[in-house]
């Protein structure tokens, strides 16, 4: 970087510049917790030297910060994939349970958007279908930030909801569910064989929603349908066709690397097909219940709390730190 071309190439520059900010971010908790070991030794041995006790506090707080920053650096140190420190891309399908579903889709969708603000995250909705009473049918955000994919990745996979429906005019209790796909940003370094004049179907369709006349009267959005394996990746909120099936094209290709990837897990490569069932009768990795009772349960690590409404506001962290010290343990 120090050298007097390195900004010539801004592609290759800002490609470097990013590895060199991954490379940093694995090696400053290491660093960190060196330096704490260090700094806690040399409290521990002023502490034996007074007689007062008094340092016998700082020692225990020096204690608990370096504890933090262990569990911090283990949690990052299962998410030990080149995929897990990059960016992501996130799918929300409305699965059984009619317009509830919807409205779950879209309460996901808020969920996901909140906790990538708390976490300083850039999520980008790249395409959104509305329902027909409410809600979305489903919605495809760009979430850009380092170890994104690392902490989202086990968000996939089927979210029910139990509660008292507003779509009921009768307020009985309903059931409703919705999936989650993660899958990895890997730009343009993604190594993925298609023939996409034989193995992909394009569908131009006008984009949705806002975007202004062109974009709503012109067939902008792109629907890519990777025939062999059913995969479909689409995207509606760039401004030109050509901005949209590049896009969709990233998309696709990181579906069918994780695919690819899944293929040693069985079950998790079965919930990613478009065959899977998204409602009774699929694998379910979280239950939000609102009415009667009050909890978020999930189904993996058996962690449950008692507040769904904090967790649908964005509050996930506990929930996915949980999965990430289970999947260590697994």
């Amino acid at each position: 970087m120090e050298g007097p071309n390195f900004w010539n190439n801004q592609e290759t520059a800002q490609k470097l510049v990013g590895e060199l900010r991954i490379l940093k971010a694995s090696l400053k908790p290491l660093s960190e917790l060196a330096q704490g070991a260090d700094d806690l030794g040399a409290l521990v041995e002023l502490a034996d030297e007074d007689d007062s006790g008094e340092l016998d506090v700082d020692v225990r707080a020096a204690l608990d910060d370096l504890q933090t920053k262990l569990d911090a650096a283990e949690l990052q140190a299962s998410m030990g994939s080149p995929e897990d420190a990059g960016s992501a891309y996130m799918t929300i399908q409305a699965g059984e349970g009619g317009t509830d579903a919807a409205d779950f889709a879209d309460m996901l969708l808020r969920m996901y958007l909140r906790w990538c603000e708390t976490r300083g995250y850039k999520a980008e909705v790249v395409d959104r279908s509305e329902g027909e009473e409410a809600g979305i049918r489903n919605a495809s955000l760009h979430i850009k930030g380092d170890y994104a994919f690392g902490y989202l990745k086990g968000e996939t996979g089927n979210h029910r909801l139990v509660r008292m429906s507003p779509f009921d005019a009768a307020g009985r209790r309903q059931t409703s569910f919705a999936a989650v796909d993660v899958t990895p940003d890997l730009g343009d370094d993604i190594e993925i064989d298609i023939d996409w004049n034989k193995d992909v179907r394009e569908d131009t369709f006008c984009a949705g929603g806002a975007g202004g006349q062109h974009v709503n009267k012109t067939e902008s959005a792109i629907r890519l349908t990777h025939l062999p394996s059913g995969v479909v990746a689409q995207c509606q909120n760039e401004r030109s066709q050509h901005q949209n099936r590049a896009l969709a094209r990233k998309m696709l290709q990181a579906k069918l690397f994780q695919m690819e990837q899944d293929k040693r897990d069985a079950e998790l490569s079965a919930r990613r097909g478009q065959k899977s069932t998204i409602g009774f009768g699929g694998q379910t990795i979280r239950h939000y219940v609102l009415q009667p009772q009050q909890f978020v349960k999930d189904e993996r690590t058996d962690l449950k709390t008692s507040n769904p409404l904090e967790v649908l506001d964005g509050a996930l962290d506990p929930l996915i730190e949980s999965y990430l010290r289970w999947s260590i343990a697994k």
